[in-house]
């Protein structure tokens, strides 16, 4: 039977569903080249630059750091290139079983091994941390031909920072490590600036003049523009603005002076801090026992730290500006002048010495129980009596002790170019009030003034400060502040910049009595408790001895360091400048539990002194008599110091 189809029918419905293919064709199109449009033309910089991301990577580069140099052009702190080799932890399944297989490449001893350990501890999961430095062209060239089996490893060029000296003058050097996240975190707290500037470094200054002139040092961040595979490997550098090396800083100390003072220690502890009187530049900052910065650069092992941090002799305390001592007998020059000043002695005025001075029941001690009979002013301080300064602290009273003292600037920050200074102790009876809660304990008792007449009680300064009022004293009542930092030095263009002139500071003392205290304090050297230390000197120094206690003794006790263990007997200070009239170095000096100041202290003093003003180095005899406190002038034939090399360290890039 045949089908009857309506044609015209059939014709209509083919010619719709033509219509609906157009339209939906033409919309598609339409849509495809809006889209095009809107990608092409209206997105096209912001899409182009994702895409210019996708297949570049702006890396920082970071600079050289600066150079810290002495006031004779030695270099303290410097940088040199080699090889490391480094893990990131987040990418790596098991880190021993990596170890391990590393070691069949490269030679990983058990330091290195406990150096990573401790890192890995300090360190975030995604940052790479050394495993291995100063590798050797050999072990470079075995681990890139296997590099392949160490996803997460890799060897990296870069600069290590080298400590010529070791640990010559490290507490004053300091040293740089790998940033904590204590530090990462004030880093993220400083102006966009600066924060940038530290993107990609791993290290920064921890101690001393690294830590204090940090952003002199660090430099100018560069950058790499890098066009990357599609694998992340770098093909090419598109583009690059180069680091800027960081500024050279150069100190006022003299590296040798350093040495040659740490020397005269050898295994002894006590600090020297030595002032140009003229300028406040600080020639020696001596904090003894030393130790060796290197040890913290590329982050220290568990055993070296607990040598250092368990160690009796406290090798990591910066003795110099942390160490607090009561002065001794080093205070009775300052007191002196006090009385003069305000009127509470003349020099010709005696107290009569019979060797002890009472206070209601206490008897406080003079000289062993020696009288000196009549005592002035300057045979009180030639000779030491501690009679006369019983009796003129309590004339004075604490607080006027504390007002004179104070400008000198005992009990007072100096303002030194480093962290961490202490303030000390110079005792008063606002001082007592605030120091302590219970309200017997608040209350200024007169026999608390007695002892501080010698230097003793609560009186605790600094070496630094102990150093600082010499040198005001030296320099007639003209005061500099301390500095340690004598000039900057850019790194491209070697334009110099040092330091401000600051404007000495007069404390308006009367000239008169400050000639009869310096004259006194040469008495000393010349008929008085450091006289055999300067026998045959053909320079005049003042100088005071003191030896201060460690421990406390009661009143009625009698010293015996034979019955004291060696950390509980007296330490030994001298204070002294020279030459006497216009004066050039002062110094002030401890060396602790030593005993008197006259046998321990003031040599090293007098050997300072022939260094600065005649040019002399003592023998290697005259060192170690002094190292054992049993030489007092030099013996043995000095040598000229221009002839003494400066002791270095074995080169690290030459090691094995």
């Amino acid at each position: 039977m045949k089908e009857l189809r309506n044609v015209e029918a059939d014709l209509r419905q083919f010619r719709l569903r033509a219509l609906v293919a157009t339209v939906a064709v033409i919309i598609a199109f339409v849509l495809i080249w809006a889209r095009a449009y809107y990608l092409q033309v209206v997105q096209y910089e912001t899409l182009n630059e994702q895409a210019e991301r996708n297949r570049t990577a702006v890396v920082p580069v970071v600079p050289m750091r600066g150079e810290v140099e002495d006031r004779n052009g030695e270099i303290l702190a410097s940088n040199y290139s080699a090889y490391t080799l480094e893990v990131t932890p987040s990418k790596v399944a098991n880190l021993n079983e990596l170890l391990d297989e590393l070691e069949a490449i490269v030679s990983i001893s058990k330091r290195d091994r406990r150096r990573f350990a401790k890192l890995l501890t300090e360190t975030k999961a995604f940052e790479a941390i050394p495993i291995r430095t100063l590798l050797t062209d050999e072990e470079v060239a075995r681990f890139a031909a296997q590099r392949w089996r160490f996803p997460g490893v890799e060897i990296r060029a870069r600069f290590f920072r080298s400590y010529p000296f070791g640990a010559t003058a490290s507490h004053l050097i300091g040293y740089i490590g790998r940033i904590n996240q204590r530090e990462q975190d004030s880093i993220e707290e400083w102006s966009d600036e600066d924060r940038a500037n530290y993107r990609g470094t791993d290290y920064i200054g921890k101690l001393g003049i690294e830590q204090f002139y940090e952003k002199e040092l660090h430099g100018e961040t560069g950058i790499e523009r890098i066009e990357t595979s599609a694998g992340g490997r770098a093909v090419r550098i598109l583009d690059s603005r180069p680091a800027r090396p960081g500024r050279t800083v150069e100190l006022t100390i003299d590296a040798k002076l350093q040495q040659m003072v740490e020397q005269l220690y050898g295994s002894r502890r006590g600090a020297l801090v030595a002032i140009d009187p003229r300028s406040g530049e600080v020639l020696a900052f001596v904090s003894s026992p030393t130790f060796d910065p290197n040890l913290f650069v590329e982050g220290i092992d568990v055993e070296s730290w607990r040598a250092l941090a368990d160690s009796p002799d406290k090798p990591l305390l910066n003795r110099a500006i942390r160490g607090r001592y009561p002065p001794g007998s080093t205070y009775k020059p300052f007191m002196g002048l006090a009385a003069l000043e305000l009127g509470k002695r003349t020099p010709q005025a005696t107290t009569y010495d019979p060797g002890y001075w009472i206070f209601g029941d206490n008897k406080f001690r003079s000289h062993g129980d020696e009288g000196l009979g009549n005592v002035d002013l300057r045979t009180s301080i030639v000779k030491s009596s501690n009679t006369y300064y019983y009796a003129l602290a309590n004339d004075l009273g604490v607080d006027a002790i504390h007002d004179f003292m104070a400008p000198f600037g005992f009990g007072q920050l100096t303002g030194i170019d480093l962290f961490g200074e202490q303030t000390g102790i110079l005792p008063s009876q606002d001082w007592k009030r605030n120091a302590y809660k219970r309200a017997d304990q608040q209350r200024w008792y007169a026999g608390e003034t007695i002892s501080l007449g010698i230097g003793q009680g609560y009186n605790a300064f600094t070496m630094l400060q102990l150093a600082t009022a010499t040198a005001t004293l030296a320099n007639r009542g003209i005061q500099y502040p301390p500095h340690l930092m004598r000039a900057i030095r850019e790194s491209r263009s070697s334009e110099t910049r040092t330091v401000a002139q600051t404007t000495p500071r007069d404390l308006g003392l009367n000239k008169k009595n400050l000639e009869t205290v310096i004259e006194a304090m040469v008495g000393v050297t010349q008929d008085g408790t450091s006289r055999l230390s300067f026998v045959g000197a053909p320079y005049l120094s003042a100088g005071k001895t003191g030896t201060a206690q460690a421990v406390t003794i009661g009143q009625n006790e009698k010293y015996d360091a034979k019955k004291l263990a060696e950390f509980e007997r007296d330490h030994s200070l001298y204070i002294a400048f020279a030459p006497a009239a216009e004066p050039e170095v002062a110094l002030a000096i401890i060396v602790e539990n030593a005993g008197f100041g006259s046998a321990h202290a003031a040599p090293i003093a007098r050997r300072v002194f022939d260094y600065m003003l005649l040019g002399l180095y003592p023998s290697e005899e005259d060192i170690a008599a002094v190292q054992k406190g049993l030489a007092t002038a030099p013996i043995g034939k000095p040598r000229l110091k221009v002839d003494v090399p400066l002791i270095r360290t074995p080169d690290p890039t030459t090691l094995e």
